[in-house]
């Protein structure tokens, strides 16, 4: 899978203990319009998707992840790579946080499942919402997140997806 960027915030110690946690993201276009996942609390965009269990496949890891974010069901045939980005960051647990986010298109069936959100997702009010990515990128870069721009972790990770969202925007005109 072709990397797409890579971020490296070097605010780690380079001799430190590194810990991993690969994830995949679902990138579903309907309408010229992209599936996201807005948090309500925090007033920013995601793309569905999140961490690979020990022993899960790419394809079953987006699929569980889709649904349980957002309801939707992945069509499995219709999962095609986009490619992955790059991210070490000083951890939480570990001195260095290293994670390959891979993102993958794929189309969805009509109709949404009842979600499963975790407590953090629930507490944020994670929602399903189908937006053009320029909105998007403009709720990231631009809106009030509250409490969550004080946390690193999230910086890094609303980098990343307004990243992905941009090239998106421009290479396809979702």
């Amino acid at each position: 899978m072709r990397l797409l960027f890579e971020i490296d915030k070097k605010n780690y110690d380079p001799n430190g203990k590194i810990g991993t946690r690969p994830s995949v993201r679902g990138v579903i276009i309907r309408d010229g319009k992209v599936a996201l996942v807005h948090s309500l609390k925090y007033d920013y965009y995601k793309f569905p998707g999140g961490g690979i269990n020990a022993g899960e496949k790419h394809d079953q890891t987006l699929i569980r992840e889709v649904r349980e974010e957002t309801g939707l069901c992945v069509i499995p045939e219709t999962i095609r790579e986009y490619g992955y980005v790059h991210r070490i960051e000083k951890g939480k647990i570990e001195d260095i946080f290293v994670q390959d986010n891979y993102y993958y298109f794929c189309g969805v069936s009509d109709g949404t499942q009842p979600t499963e959100l975790d407590g953090y997702e629930a507490d944020e009010m994670f929602t399903l919402e189908f937006v053009k990515p320029e909105y998007a990128i403009e709720v990231n870069l631009t809106h009030d997140h509250g409490s969550k721009e004080k946390n690193e972790h999230f910086a890094g990770m609303n980098e990343r997806e307004t990243k992905v969202l941009q090239m998106i925007a421009e290479e396809f005109e979702a």
